[in-house]
C-alpha cells in the first residue's frame, strides 16, 4: 500500500516530547509511514509550543478563535485552508468524540469526502446536555473510525452505538532511551539528594498528589512497614492538594525521617527520579466521575527497570500485564503485603524489573504506537474503497 497522506489535529502535540509518534510515523520507509501534516495551536494549558530540529514534516500552528483554553470547547481559524493544501487521504482528529473540535473537524472531512478518525480516553458512560450531545451524535455516526486509548473506552464507544472499527492504542509512547535503568553512580546521585544510603529501599510515588490516586491507602500501607523497617522510605514526587494530609500524616506517624517530599518537575527531569526508585505504587482509585484511564508513570517505571505494583482501578491491569504486581483498589492490607515482599526481595525485584522494560520495548515504546497506528489508518482506508 502507498503511503498516506495524513492530517493529525492535536492540541497536545504542542509538547515536543509528545511528537515522537509522529516524528516516527512520517519517517517510516514506504508503506511503514505516512505523509503527515500536524495542526497545533500556538498555545495550551499554559504550554507554548515547543519547536525541535527533529520534526520534519509540515506542522501548522493555528490560532483558536473560539473557545480558547478550554479543553474540549475550542475551534481552530483556518484549518479549512490547511485541510485543502495537505489534501489528506484521511483525517486523525486527536480528541475526544463530544469535542467541538472534533465535531468541526468531522464535518469538514464528510464535506471533502475524506475518512476521518478519532481518539478518545473516556472510559466511563456520560451522557451529555446539548449541544454536546449533538456533537458527539454526529461525530459517532459520521466517524470511519476510532482510537482508544484503553478498553474501557472501546467499551464505552460500543454502548453509545459506534459502529465502526476501534484500535486500542495508547496517544502516547514511552522513550526507552530516556526511561532507562540507571547506574550505581547515576542512582546514587540521586537518592543522595534525598537522604537514601546505598542499602535504602525506596517505594515511591510520582503523580498529583490527589485523594483519588489512592494516596490515602498508600499512607496506610506504609506506615507499618516503615515503623518495622528503618532503612526503607517512601518518595513522593509531584504536587496537589493532598500534600497537606500527606504532611499531617507524617508528622503523626513519626516518619520525619522516611518519607520524602519531591515537587513537580518538568518531564525532561523526571528520567532520573523515575530511575532511582526500587519500587514504584500507583493506588488509585475508583470514583463515581473518574477511573484510571492509562496510568503512563507505570510504563515509564517499566521501562526505567523499576518494578511497579498499581490498583485494579481502571486500564491498570492491562497496562501492567506480567510486568509487575496489581492488588485491589483500596485494600491496604494487599498493598501492603505487595510492597513488603518487593521491598524484601532484590531478587524479586529484579525479575520484575526486567518483564517490565521488556513489555515496554514489546507495547509501549513511541515506534510500536507508531506502527500500530499506521496500520490503523490502513485498515480503515481500505474499508473505504
Amino acid at each position: 500500500m502507498t503511503r498516506l497522506a495524513v492530517l493529525m489535529i492535536s492540541k497536545a502535540s504542542v509538547t515536543a516530547l509528545y511528537r515522537e509518534k509522529q516524528r516516527q510515523m512520517a519517517a517510516a520507509p514506504g508503506s511503514g509511514g505516512v505523509n503527515l501534516t500536524l495542526v497545533v495551536p500556538p498555545a495550551f494549558g499554559g504550554i507554548a509550543f515547543e519547536p525541535d530540529p527533529a520534526d520534519t514534516y509540515p506542522i501548522a500552528q493555528l490560532p483558536l478563535w473560539w473557545g480558547r483554553q478550554q479543553h474540549h470547547l475550542h475551534l481552530y481559524r483556518g484549518l479549512a485552508r490547511v485541510f485543502r493544501a495537505a489534501a489528506p487521504d484521511l483525517v486523525h482528529i486527536d480528541e475526544e468524540h463530544y469535542s467541538l473540535v472534533t465535531w468541526a473537524a468531522t464535518r469538514l472531512a464528510q464535506e471533502q469526502k475524506v475518512p476521518s478518525v478519532f481518539f478518545t480516553w473516556q472510559n466511563l458512560y456520560k451522557r451529555y446536555p446539548w449541544p454536546v450531545s449533538a456533537w458527539e451524535g454526529y461525530v459517532l455516526r459520521k466517524s470511519q473510525g476510532a482510537i482508544a486509548g484503553n478498553q474501557e473506552a472501546a467499551a464505552v464507544l460500543a454502548a453509545k452505538g459506534f459502529r465502526g472499527p476501534v484500535a486500542v492504542i495508547p496517544q502516547f509512547g514511552t522513550d526507552p532511551d530516556r526511561y532507562r535503568p540507571l547506574d550505581a553512580g547515576e542512582r546514587a546521585a540521586v537518592r543522595q539528594q534525598w537522604g537514601l544510603s546505598a542499602d535504602s529501599v525506596a517505594i515511591g510515588y510520582v503523580g498529583r498528589l490527589v485523594a483519588d490516586k489512592g494516596l490515602g491507602v498508600l499512607a496506610a500501607a506504609a506506615a507499618p512497614l516503615l515503623h518495622q523497617h528503618p532503612s526503607w522510605h517512601l518518595v513522593l514526587v509531584g504536587d496537589g492538594p493532598w500534600r497537606a494530609a500527606g504532611a499531617a500524616w507524617q508528622r503523626a506517624a513519626g516518619l520525619e525521617r522516611q518519607v520524602h517530599w519531591v515537587p513537580r518537575v518538568p518531564s525532561p527531569a523526571m528520567p532520573p527520579i523515575m530511575g532511582a526508585l526500587d519500587v514504584l505504587v500507583l493506588p488509585s482509585l475508583t470514583t463515581p466521575r473518574w477511573k484510571e484511564q492509562f496510568g503512563r508513570v507505570l510504563v515509564e517505571a517499566m521501562a526505567s527497570g523499576v518494578p511497579v505494583i498499581g490498583s485494579n482501578s481502571g486500564e491498570i491491569p492491562a497496562v501492567i500485564g506480567a510486568g509487575g504486581l496489581v492488588v485491589p483498589e483500596g485494600d491496604a492490607a494487599a498493598l501492603g503485603e505487595a510492597l513488603s515482599a518487593l521491598a524484601a526481595d532484590p531478587a524479586a525485584r529484579s525479575t520484575l524489573a526486567h518483564a517490565g522494560r521488556s513489555r515496554v520495548l514489546a507495547h509501549y515504546t513511541p515506534g510500536t504506537i507508531a506502527a500500530d497506528t499506521v496500520r490503523f489508518y490502513q485498515q480503515v482506508c481500505q474499508a473505504q474503497g
